[in-house]
């Protein structure tokens, strides 16, 4: 089961499959970043009223809170929600690769970025979410040389993509 954003529970079918089916769910420290973008982005004119797309996440994080809930289904965002949602995204390294991916020498798991050989190979293909989801797995982990050996090559790779991202144009009201 995943919780989605109008409030209700979204029942999978739970049948045995040969192809995993896999559902991202965006995480509650995700909106929280993107609500935060966004609040200083389009700051509050009068300090109570939110600017549209802060007021968007903010319901879907209320929601998340009231019923305790830590991942939201990316399917079940209010389109309002997810446009900010992935306006913020975009301002995101892309990809947690430092250019030094050991599983092109046959490990599992690259020692560089963290990321399985599958998450490797089809990341192009991969959903915002999904790649939010092995972002925050890699990074809960700690263990990949980005975080550590190699952290300055991270900064810098990260700083470079921000800057060719530019500016991201705020959602329409």
């Amino acid at each position: 089961m995943s919780f989605n954003c109008q409030g209700a529970w979204r029942v999978y079918d739970s049948r045995p499959s040969r192809i995993p089916v896999s559902m991202a769910g965006i995480h509650i420290t995700d909106i929280e970043a993107a609500i935060n973008y966004w609040r200083e982005r389009s700051p509050s004119p009068d300090g109570v009223t939110l600017a549209p797309a802060t007021r968007a996440l903010a319901e879907v994080y209320a929601l998340m809170v009231f019923h305790h809930e830590d991942e939201v289904d990316e399917f079940g965002f209010p389109p309002k929600a997810w446009e900010a949602w992935e306006a913020w995204y975009h301002t995101t390294p892309d990809t947690p690769c430092i250019a030094i991916c050991s599983t092109s020498q046959g490990d599992d798991t690259c020692k560089g970025c963290g990321r399985s050989f599958d998450e490797v190979q089809h990341w192009p293909a991969m959903s915002p979410a999904e790649k939010r989801v092995t972002w925050r797995r890699i990074t809960m982990e700690d263990t990949a040389w980005r975080f550590n050996r190699y952290a300055e090559r991270a900064r810098e790779s990260d700083r470079v993509a921000n800057e060719s991202a530019g500016d991201v144009a705020a959602p329409a009201d």
